[in-house]
């Protein structure tokens, strides 16, 4: 459930946060009259979400042997994929989103109208959604159906909620640290997705496991105990991995880490030559 809470959570601030400042930009502008334009491309965008989640799962469900570790594997590495993805595009526009989209809004609102409003909106949510609905999927291969649904629905009613009091309150929230601190939490989901998909092509034999028990904490920690289960929907626990699942996950890992380190350094060094 935690997983999917806050998969679900991060996904859903971000559009909200888009949403309400696409609103705030049209009060701004004194065009106040396009905003159910904004709203209809956001249901219009949480409608395909949703269609594509559905399809996603069902689709997942009847898949049976071979067929389905392939599917699971994939689906794990692509939505660990468009995460990692997610992880450095937020380290690096967070700080400035706000005036990027309120310039936008500005431009839509002067010159298309509408339309392009709509498109905006629509576009924004949407490419939320269908991360979502990727990640949900590649997460209830690891937590369960219903444990990923509740969490899921619990992330976006907290990210409602938050995203309505940072734009109807006093409430100021540092986008760059929560972010950060989130991108830390999803770095390790994405690692153990990226450890579940190699697993999944071990099973089918399309990925050598070179040792196929490495080690074995099962006595210690059973990974289908209660903790053991949250372990593995949060953190890709494995009580007896294979080698190559190991080094899938710590490669990840180090890769990640050492690009995010690379890529700080490189906007830390362009600000500061920057003219003043």
């Amino acid at each position: 459930m935690l997983p999917s809470f806050l998969l679900a959570l991060r996904e859903g601030l971000e559009a909200a946060l888009i949403i309400g400042i696409v609103l705030g930009a049209l009060h701004k502008i004194g065009r106040p009259a396009l905003a159910p334009a904004v709203w209809r491309g956001t249901i219009s965008a949480v409608l395909v979400s949703l269609i594509a989640g559905v399809a996603l799962t069902v689709f997942g469900l009847g898949l049976e042997g071979a067929a389905e570790q392939i599917f699971e594997g994939t689906a794990m590495l692509l939505a660990a994929g468009v995460l990692t993805w997610m992880i450095f595009w937020m380290n690096r526009q967070a700080r400035h989103i706000k005036g990027k989209i309120e310039t936008g809004v500005r431009r839509a609102a002067l010159m298309a109208g509408e339309g392009a409003l709509f498109s905006l909106a629509f576009l924004a949510v949407v490419r939320e959604g269908i991360e979502l609905a990727l990640f949900l999927t590649a997460a209830a291969f690891t937590a369960g159906t219903q444990s990923t649904i509740v969490g899921g629905l619990l992330g976006l009613a907290a990210a409602a909620l938050l995203g309505w009091s940072l734009f109807a309150s006093t409430i100021r929230l540092d986008l760059r640290r929560f972010f950060q601190v989130t991108g830390v939490l999803l770095l390790l989901f994405a690692a153990g997705l990226v450890g579940h998909g190699v697993h999944e092509f071990n099973e089918v034999g399309w990925v050598p496991g070179l040792i196929d028990h490495l080690w074995d904490l099962n006595p210690l920690l059973d990974e289908n105990s209660t903790v053991g289960v949250m372990l593995k929907a949060l953190l890709g626990y494995n009580g007896d991995p294979a080698l190559t699942e190991v080094i899938a996950y710590l490669a990840y890992v180090g890769t990640v880490l050492l690009a995010l380190k690379w890529t700080d350094r490189g906007t830390t060094t362009a600000t500061a030559q920057a003219p003043a």
